[in-house]
């Protein structure tokens, strides 16, 4: 009889970051994980010591994945500071994947209100995602105010722009995304 295969420790991740982005952390539970990819919860423990330690590789892949990953993919696409910015913008509009998607960065984002730990590393991937735009729109502006105030728009726009649902008159959203990324680019 032939083994059946391992399922892999990524899968256990990307399942819990989905568990995490639909419930918190509360709903990242082993057997509802096991269920969800159909197998048995025996296989966790092969990876994993405890739920905690699953908690904290779903962090760290979700750090590295919004950090270094993302800046990464704009820095090999080459081209000065406004194509790098461009191609940022691009990624960040995109579809959602679950580890870069919305639904996980609120879902952290709401974890860290209740967990001092989980705000620290967030404080962590806030800073760097704005050291790395600070370094970008530095590059196209001499005023330090005026590069701080586009990282801020910038920056605002990713996490805050889901939440906005006033309308744009005769403007789609699309449109008025798009004479924002070209205010901030000029």
């Amino acid at each position: 009889m032939a083994a059946t295969p391992r399922t892999p420790r990524g899968k256990w991740i990307e399942e819990g970051l989905r568990a995490l982005s639909a419930g918190g952390p509360e709903a990242v539970r082993i057997e509802s994980l096991a269920q969800a990819l159909g197998v048995t919860k025996g296989g966790f423990y092969g990876y994993f010591a405890n739920r905690g330690a699953l908690l904290e590789e779903i962090l760290d892949t979700w750090e590295r994945e919004v950090t270094e990953a993302v800046i990464e993919r704009v820095e090999s696409a080459g081209g000065d500071a406004r194509t790098k910015l461009g191609t940022l913008f691009t990624l960040a509009g995109s579809g959602d994947t679950p580890m870069t998607g919305t639904a996980a960065e609120l879902a952290v984002r709401d974890w860290a209100r209740r967990d001092a730990s989980v705000a620290e590393r967030l404080r962590r991937v806030d800073n760097r995602r704005m050291a790395y735009l600070r370094s970008l729109y530095g590059e196209i502006c001499a005023d330090e105010d005026d590069v701080e105030v586009r990282c801020f728009i910038t920056f605002s726009l990713r996490i805050g722009n889901h939440h906005i649902a006033a309308e744009h008159g005769t403007r789609s959203r699309a449109e008025v995304l798009e004479l924002t990324r070209k205010w901030l680019l000029r």
